[in-house]
């Protein structure tokens, strides 16, 4: 059989207009139905989703114009809608710190993070490395950062490695920097050339709670 031109457009035309005829039907069945409230739950659900969704990341962020931090992630994810909002790094990150002079002022690392933006706090969790400009390492499995404030703290158990000694505490306060920093219970202090003797948790009160700068 031949087709011509002109039946080719009316074949189209009816199928256009059966189609459309098809779509409102469903449209009005669906509501009369009563299913309207299944698209408002879907609409709802934009507020559990990231409205930004980064994987392999390495970006630097400035602070009045000059760059404070770089971060490096395997995902970065972005929460605008929760309540707070905050960014997500729930398969690692990597953060870096810098001072005036683009010199790294401490490094943290940690398997899971979360940064609530409006309040500028950092949530670091399960293996939190820390280095600061000295050398200095802390290890514990909860950290946060309070930007506002200028504070690093934890409640939780830190290992704290100095080129002479390794301190073992519960729960610290410290500066950004990690240079000045104060224990709230001490178990003990392990120097690193007599491993085998440990000072009782009075000695480390008067000789290491608070570190100057």
């Amino acid at each position: 059989m031949t087709i011509y031109p002109n039946q080719v457009i009316s074949y189209t035309k009816n199928s256009i207009t059966i189609t459309w005829t098809v779509m409102v039907m469903l449209v009005l069945f669906s509501a009369c139905s009563g299913q309207t409230q299944e698209v408002g739950k879907a609409i709802t659900e934009r507020d559990s989703l990231p409205v930004m969704d980064t994987r392999g990341v390495m970006t630097l962020i400035s602070d009045s114009g000059v760059i404070r931090y770089r971060i490096n992630a395997e995902e970065w994810q972005v929460y605008d809608r929760k309540s707070p909002s905050y960014w997500s790094f729930e398969k690692g990150v990597y953060v870096e710190k810098f001072d005036s002079l683009f010199q790294v002022e401490a490094s943290i690392e940690a398997d899971t993070a979360y940064y609530y933006d409006k309040q500028r706090l950092w949530k670091l969790m399960s293996n939190v490395h820390i280095q600061n400009l000295k050398g200095e390492k802390f290890d514990t499995e909860l950290l946060y950062w309070d930007e506002n404030k200028k504070r690093v703290y934890s409640d939780k158990q830190v290992r704290i490695e100095q080129p002479d000694r390794i301190i073992y505490a519960v729960g610290f306060e410290s500066n950004e920097q990690m240079t000045r920093y104060k224990f709230f219970r001490t178990n003990g202090i392990f120097y690193v050339d007599e491993e085998n003797t440990a000072a009782s948790s009075d000695t480390l009160q008067t000789d290491s709670i608070n570190r100057a700068s």
